[in-house]
């Protein structure tokens, strides 16, 4: 089966929100800590080795890079690959970029149509996660979490942290966030969850009252 996000190359780097590019084509945002494995879900997910590249010393990439998805001539939305956080030796003056970008970027961008989550399964929801939820909760817009590298967990334990994070997230809805909540395991090392969020990406960019008359029907959407 041929998915949209695996026509994806670089499109550019941004260093300030000035700099963001002028293009109408809707946006995905990728955020998460540090070491959740966010650029490597994003090579996996787009079919590609070198796509994203995490920098050698965690935390201190300050840029948001764009790719473009869709066909080269046409491309039809970007994957927005934002600045890891979380990391203990990231400099306070680079905190404070971060914090700026990020939430600024979260709150006023209006192509960003969804937020894909990255949390490493074994400690999902921490403090900075819900940060940005908490950012991202006034758009309205949806939040779909990966719980990563779900393949250094049993299968009970699994099942516990995607449990957790969904009551998490209905507690969320119950305080008033508007958007749609959701969460799936995913690994990438074991290619684990890689067609539901490749649906749920393609559903956001591509609506079904958008697509072609002949375009197949999407696959059920993920749980809440």
């Amino acid at each position: 089966m041929a998915f949209l996000l695996h026509q994806a190359r670089f499109f550019t780097t941004v260093n300030h929100l000035r700099d963001l590019p002028p293009s109408a084509q809707p946006e995905v945002a990728f955020a998460g800590r540090s070491n959740a494995g966010k650029s490597t879900a994003i090579n996996v997910l787009c079919n590609q080795k070198r796509l994203a590249f995490a920098s050698k010393t965690p935390g201190r990439t300050q840029h948001i890079n764009y790719f473009s998805v869709g066909p080269a001539d046409e491309p039809v939305a970007h994957v927005v690959d934002l600045p890891g956080y979380g990391y203990a030796e990231v400099p306070e003056a680079s905190k404070a970029h971060w914090e700026a970008l990020l939430s600024t970027y979260l709150q006023a961008r209006a192509q960003l149509c969804g937020l894909i989550l990255m949390m490493d399964s074994r400690r999902p929801l921490t403090e900075l996660d819900c940060r940005m939820i908490d950012w991202f909760a006034p758009t309205g817009k949806p939040i779909h979490a990966l719980l990563t590298k779900c393949d250094k967990l049993t299968r009970q334990e699994s099942t516990n942290a995607l449990r957790e994070t969904k009551k998490a997230f209905k507690e969320y809805r119950e305080r008033g966030y508007r958007g749609e909540l959701t969460a799936q395991l995913f690994s990438a090392l074991k290619r684990t969850g890689l067609e539901e969020a490749h649906e749920l990406i393609e559903s956001w960019v591509m609506p079904a009252d958008a697509a072609p008359a002949d375009a197949s029907e999407p696959s059920a959407s993920p749980e809440n």
